[in-house]
């Protein structure tokens, strides 16, 4: 029996997959938990249709972070902390604040997961910080850091 897996399947396939089950499996098993529909010639145009809408979606997203990416590549971001002798920061730089700033200063929103960090940044100066914002977009950008 062929069916098209709604979801992903262990040792059996991916959401999306048209995969041979036995007759058994199918009628007792997959097709009553709602893992798979009946591979039938609608079902089957169905698929190919949400494929491509998924396709052009994807397509989408990457022109979205590359457009994004080129906003933000090169720029410099002016971080304000307190700071103690010898330019030590109280406390240390996060994501999350970089985040804003930039936000605030650019008007780019990114989400504060992307932002990659080398090491915390525990003094003030100019540090590089790598922005991944899609699987295959990454940029680099510089975060000033300045006593307030």
């Amino acid at each position: 029996m062929k069916v098209i897996l709604q979801q992903d399947v262990k040792n059996l396939g991916k959401k999306g997959d048209i995969v041979d089950v036995a007759e058994g499996y199918g009628r007792n098993f997959v097709l009553p938990r709602g893992l798979a529909i009946e591979a039938t010639p609608a079902n089957l145009k169905n698929l190919e249709r949400l494929k491509a809408i998924e396709a052009k979606k994807k397509e989408q997203e990457l022109i979205d972070a590359k457009e994004l990416g080129a906003k933000l590549a090169g720029i410099t971001v002016k971080v304000g902390t307190k700071a103690g002798e010898g330019g030590r920061l109280f406390g240390a730089v996060t994501n999350k604040e970089i985040a804003e700033t930039v936000e605030k200063q650019f008007g780019l929103k990114v989400d504060k997961r992307k932002y990659e960090l080398k090491q915390p940044i525990k003094t003030l100066g100019v540090y590089p910080i790598t922005v991944k914002i899609h699987p295959a977009v990454s940029v680099e950008l510089k975060v000033d850091v300045v006593s307030e």
